[in-house]
């Protein structure tokens, strides 16, 4: 599978998708809003990009299986699983607030290969595959290059249903306040990510993440020369729930500040 191949189709298959969600959003009706579980609620718009989104990438990639927020298929693949967001930021959506975006990974095995970011509202399509640098729109980007937290913009999120690091959360965010040009909480992972891979923040944390909040905007990140890695530095991050995003420059320090308060 050659990647280059493949990569525009998808990002357009991410923008059919955002135009779907922008759409339903002009006539959304807030009464057939669900809940998944506490605070974690789900709408027909979800579902029905989830559904556009797996049904274009199944004749990209025949063979691949999916692993999706809103579990409308089952499909597994042995090699190739993408990954998909169709609507991170639900919240933000359902409240008409303008920062949600669309997600796709491609997983091979247990690498991701490729990731499509598309932040709806302001029309802005992040993309990259192993092979190639991170683009958005078709213009290359990179991280910035800030070598300290003093200088730093970071972007965060909160526990909305999993409260028991509360306290400790709250913590650190009280000591990176004092210590940073400023926190941010869009309540996107994607795009948080993504803002992360084009030097708008130079670092992202959060706990309590999913797969699918995540896998497109890693693989961006790191072809635009970030890191990513868990709250002990470690690699391993779609299946640990905890990552850290960084420019790549600030990563040490951010690890300091985290684990003064996330000790075990």
């Amino acid at each position: 599978m050659i990647l280059n191949q493949i990569i525009g189709q998808v990002t357009e298959i991410a923008k059919e998708a955002g135009a779907f969600i922008r759409q339903e959003r002009l006539s959304f009706d807030a009464d057939k809003i669900e809940y998944k579980g506490l605070n974690d609620l789900v709408s027909y718009v979800d579902k029905g990009a989830e559904q556009k989104i797996v049904a274009g990438l199944e004749k990209v990639l025949p063979e691949a299986g999916f692993i999706t927020e809103e579990k409308t298929t089952t499909k597994v693949g042995e090699t190739y699983n993408w990954v998909i967001d169709p609507l991170d930021g639900t919240t933000n959506f359902i409240h008409g607030l303008p920062v949600y975006s669309v997600s796709i990974g491609l997983q091979k095995n247990d690498e991701l290969m490729l990731g499509v970011v598309y932040e709806i509202n302001q029309d802005e399509c992040f993309y990259a595959h192993t092979d190639s640098p991170a683009y958005l729109n078709g213009k290359e980007i990179r991280v910035s290059n800030k070598t300290k937290v003093a200088d730093s913009l970071i972007a965060t999120g909160f526990p909305y249903y999993d409260f028991s690091k509360q306290q400790v959360y709250i913590d650190l965010f009280a000591d990176l306040m004092r210590n940073c040009h400023g926190l941010r909480r869009l309540g996107s992972a994607a795009v948080d990510l993504a803002y992360t891979a084009c030097g708008r923040f130079e670092g992202y944390y959060e706990y309590n993440l999913n797969p699918w909040d995540i896998a497109g905007g890693i693989v961006i990140l790191k072809q635009a020369g970030g890191d990513v890695v868990n709250f002990k530095g470690g690699g391993e991050v779609v299946n640990t729930r905890e990552l850290l995003a960084t420019n790549g420059k600030i990563t040490a320090e951010m690890l300091d500040y985290i684990n003064k308060y996330f000790k075990d």
